[in-house]
């Protein structure tokens, strides 16, 4: 493995600078439009207000309950819906990437339920599954299973022909040829699909507590819109934000070690 030279520790410090210097002049530039008065802070409150806003809900909560319950709620239901579906969309796209029988029976249906919006099942979830904890949970899990499932197939269907060709040159049977080629190779897709996929299920999260959630990022977000509490809207959205940031730094320092030869 080559270690990083001296130039490209420069380079990457440099460009984190520049993504820290963006964020705070976007900052100071909401800051003075709002403190100016060009925009009303009753509609676009203050980054200052945000904050204060953000202490009162960590020191009382919000609609009786502390704000890491609701925080603990979403990230929850995203994390077991999110585990489902990659454990089962997986396996699944790999079959229909390997197999053509099982792609030309399975995929017609993944290809026509996949651009439904979310949003659009809430009623059948409803229906059939009542709106407890686990109906939010089976919409995360079936719309982020749809996206994995896609991104595994791809996977497979990305091994160029001429690996498979030396693979079957030394005489590699079926089994072996898909665990030890066609798996590892289809590796970076399947991460791929899997920060994707993270990204989905939590975006979800808004969505899946609209079934009659009484606790939740969401459900802050969406109570907060109905009475007005403008800066409980923002709160609860930066919160949504940053803890989405959080995942995608973890999984792709995660990405790295198990794709280490990746790009070597």
């Amino acid at each position: 493995m080559t270690a990083p030279t001296l130039t490209s520790v420069a380079s990457g410090g440099k460009y984190t600078l520049i993504s820290i210097v963006s964020f705070v002049v976007a900052i100071l530039l909401w800051a003075g439009v709002t403190h100016t008065g060009l925009v009303n802070r009753a509609l676009i409150p203050a980054p200052d207000d945000l904050a204060s806003e953000f202490v009162r809900l960590v020191q009382r909560g919000y609609s009786g309950r502390p704000l890491w319950e609701h925080v603990a709620a979403s990230v929850g239901r995203t994390l077991v819906g999110l585990v489902f579906a990659i454990l089962i969309g997986t396996p699944l796209g790999l079959l229909i990437g390997y197999s053509r029988a099982a792609s030309a029976v399975l995929e017609p249906f993944f290809s026509m339920i996949r651009p439904m919006p979310a949003i659009a099942f809430i009623p059948l979830v409803i229906l059939y599954f009542g709106i407890g904890e686990f109906s939010k949970i089976v919409l995360i899990f079936f719309t982020s299973m749809l996206h994995m499932t896609i991104h595994s197939s791809a996977g497979v269907r990305s091994v160029p022909a001429e690996l498979l060709r030396v693979a079957k040159n030394y005489g590699l049977r079926s089994k072996d040829l898909f665990f030890h080629v066609m798996l590892p190779a289809s590796m970076p897709h399947i991460m791929t699909g899997i920060r994707t996929t993270t990204a989905i299920s939590w975006a979800l999260v808004v969505a899946a507590e609209l079934v009659g959630a009484q606790q939740g990022l969401g459900y802050i977000v969406m109570d907060a819109a109905t009475f007005f509490k403008i800066s409980d809207i923002y709160v609860g959205i930066i919160l949504i934000g940053l803890i989405g940031f959080v995942l995608e730094v973890v999984e792709r320092r995660i990405e790295r070690r198990v794709l280490h030869w990746v790009g070597r």
